[in-house]
């Protein structure tokens, strides 16, 4: 399984998202210091009932709980849009 499917699997199980979208952008930061130990740069959209009622400081908390040690071991940087049904365009 490749880190993104293992991302989407985690967000999945535990948000039970609408949608999720997820973009490599590691290619963006070679070189970067913190891209040198193997861990990558993503950006995610998630559509998620779950977000209803929270700021987004909050909902980006829901995020990286959801991913767990993902956040240790496989994610250097996320760039995070956390968004409600109702609020996806």
């Amino acid at each position: 399984m490749t880190r993104i499917e293992r991302i989407r699997a985690a967000l999945q199980q535990k948000l039970e998202p609408f949608a999720v979208e997820i973009i490599d952008d590691s290619h963006l930061h070679a070189g970067h210091a913190g891209a040198r130990d193997g861990r990558g740069h993503y950006t995610v959209r998630v559509v998620a009932r779950c977000f209803e009622g929270l700021r987004p400081l909050a909902r980006h908390r829901v995020v990286y709980a959801a991913l767990g040690d993902m956040m240790d071991t496989d994610i250097h940087a996320l760039v995070i849009e956390a968004v409600t049904p109702g609020e996806a365009g």
